[in-house]
């Protein structure tokens, strides 16, 4: 008998990987906290008691908050407060986030507070990872957060499930937060001191997003650098320009990532050593350049995964606790200006991975450039083969523009201006989703457009006699039969809306080669 049970994935607060935050977010694992954490979370939480007990006064503690900062609570009163603070800040909007990013959310924070910075106590992270466990997961409008003292509407929406309020996704249905935290086998919590305050704090919300940003913008990378080889063998491009010699003498290490990540693709290839002497001696840039203007996509890519590591794992709330000293200090680490910067270099690789692959696309279109049969169909005029699905690209390519304005410019006061400068890392985040389902149908047409030219040599005309045929590399024919799996050859023009739908499906969710996933953040982090 095979053992169904779930993998568990061990969290070792600072140290998760961005592999484990993918497989996560993916689901089907079972969550639990290292053990060594509960230590630094008692100290932290003996700490914040041993404040109320003396009646001292600090703030997030037995204050106000924001603009109230100076108002002292009574101590009779501290747990009305934190209460309150959650229900006063339930105040998103929108859609509800998906579930791949609530798991995140849940997951994020639990390690967030596991810090033993945060003066909770383990019951709460326990019920955090419960919920990710039992797939109970909060009901969190989209909309709502500004992205500085934490996603305050975002993760109040979450805390409000731990309080028996709110309401919870559970098999389907929606629950009241009672409900929920009834499936999971906890009594709904009575928040002490601080213990609402850390739950809104932070950045997990933001970060969630733009995590999901980072896997989903890794997966059409990947489907770019497969669609761009898929559009040189169309046309029987040139590799000259993917020699490492050339990479090398610039020095820019995503460019010489990407030019070997192409000739390993091509690696064995019969197409290329077929026409040496064919005259073609420079291919247009959307084709020549890519390891040029993937390789910078790729270098951004990496940067903004290692900022989002270090915040998925950061102590976030505010005011933190010292237990070592005893000190309470209240700061700024709420802000979300590196998710911010990070969701926008983010964006703007995905939308200049749809840029390229569009204009390759166009380029396969071209007879007089390509070579291939004018807009990839035999009978064209009768059949108007790919001319529209390039249209289709064309404008979600376009519409990746206007989103990949840089949400971190913004910002606008709030809390009477106490909260003067804030980082919209939220929106900037949440952007991605759109951006890179654009970018995946973009790369998708590319691919089925390219796997047309090379079906050309390939598939007789209706009537005619099948003729030998050059194979491309191992590599690139496993595509090329995926991708035939899902979408049938052109012969003539037919509702093509169901084989897009099906090469997006393909950009977003293939396995993809080795030599390409290697330089990916998440997937080499996932093995390692």
């Amino acid at each position: 008998m095979t053992d169904s049970s779930p993998e568990t994935l061990v969290l070792h607060p600072g140290r998760v990987t961005l592999g484990e935050l993918r497989r996560l977010s993916a689901g089907g694992v079972r969550l639990s906290l290292d053990q060594a954490a509960q230590a630094g979370m008692q100290a932290s939480l003996a700490t914040v008691q041993r404040i109320v007990e003396e009646d001292q006064v600090v703030y997030g503690i037995n204050t106000g908050f924001g603009k109230l900062a100076s108002t002292k609570i009574a101590h009779g009163r501290l747990a009305e407060l934190q209460r309150n603070l959650v229900l006063s800040h339930s105040v998103g909007t929108g859609d509800p986030l998906p579930d791949a990013v609530v798991r995140m959310v849940l997951a994020t924070k639990a390690v967030s507070l596991a810090r033993g910075h945060s003066g909770v106590r383990p019951a709460i992270v326990d019920a955090l990872l419960a919920l990710a466990n039992a797939d109970v997961l909060p009901v969190i409008p989209a909309k709502g957060s500004v992205g500085a003292s934490g996603d305050l509407a975002p993760l109040a929406h979450l805390a409000c499930v731990l309080i028996g309020e709110g309401q919870a996704r559970v098999q389907g249905r929606t629950v009241p937060g009672r409900e929920a935290m009834a499936a999971i086998g906890c009594e709904p919590f009575v928040l002490g001191p601080k213990e609402g305050l850390a739950l809104l704090n932070g950045t997990q919300v933001s970060t969630a997003l733009a995590l999901a940003g980072l896997f989903g913008a890794e997966s059409v990378f990947a489907a770019g650098l497969v669609s761009g080889a898929l559009s040189l063998e169309a046309i029987k491009g040139s590799v000259k320009p993917f020699d490492a010699r050339i990479h090398e003498a610039r020095g820019q290490p995503g460019q010489i990532a990407v030019a070997a990540a192409v000739r390993a693709l091509l690696e064995g290839s019969e197409i290329d050593p077929s026409h040496p002497h064919c005259g073609r001696v420079q291919d247009p840039y959307s084709i020549r350049c890519v390891p040029q203007v993937m390789g910078a996509c790729l270098d951004n890519l990496q940067h903004a995964a290692r900022v989002l590591q270090i915040e998925a794992n950061a102590a976030s709330d505010n005011p933190l606790v010292f237990s070592e000293t005893g000190d309470v200090i209240s700061g700024g680490n709420f802000h979300a200006e590196p998710v911010a910067f990070a969701a926008d270099i983010i964006a703007l690789a995905v939308a200049e991975i749809g840029a390229i692959s569009e204009r390759r696309l166009a380029l396969l279109l071209d007879t007089g450039l390509s070579g291939l049969p004018a807009f990839l169909i035999r009978d064209s005029g009768v059949n108007s083969g790919f001319m529209i699905a390039q249209v289709t690209a064309a404008a979600l390519a376009s519409e990746n523009k206007s989103l990949a304005h840089p949400g971190s410019v913004d910002s606008l006061p709030t809390s009477a201006n106490q909260e003067d400068h804030v980082s919209m890392a939220t929106y900037a985040a949440r952007r991605l989703t759109d951006m890179v389902r654009n970018t995946a149908v973009v790369v998708g047409i590319e691919a089925m457009a390219a796997t047309q030219g090379i079906d050309f040599d390939r598939v007789p005309a209706p009537g005619a006699t099948a003729t030998p045929w050059l194979k491309s590399s191992p590599l690139i024919e496993a595509q090329i039969a995926a991708i035939r799996a899902r979408v049938a050859f052109l012969e003539q023009d037919r509702f093509l809306a169901t084989d897009i739908e099906a090469m997006r499906g393909w950009a977003q969710e293939s396995a993809w080669p080795a030599p390409v996933t290697a330089h990916l953040p998440s997937f080499v982090s996932q093995i390692s």
